[in-house]
């Protein structure tokens, strides 16, 4: 049963997230000829002032 985890910034919009969850489970699913209940997601999400791209803080990028 593989395991996806994506990680990246909050994603807000719950429709959104349901959205790319799905898209991601079909795409995982039709590639690894597995049914789609046996694809795992889970989201790591990072606030912006806990990242760091070349030293600086995404937060401070805005």
């Amino acid at each position: 049963m593989p395991v996806i985890t994506m990680e990246g910034p909050p994603i807000a919009d719950l429709d959104k997230k349901r959205q790319l969850t799905k898209t991601i489970t079909q795409a995982a699913a039709e590639l690894y000829s597995l049914p789609e209940q046996t694809i795992i997601i889970l989201f790591k999400e990072n606030a912006p002032e806990n990242v760091s791209v070349g030293g600086e803080l995404i937060v401070d990028r805005r």
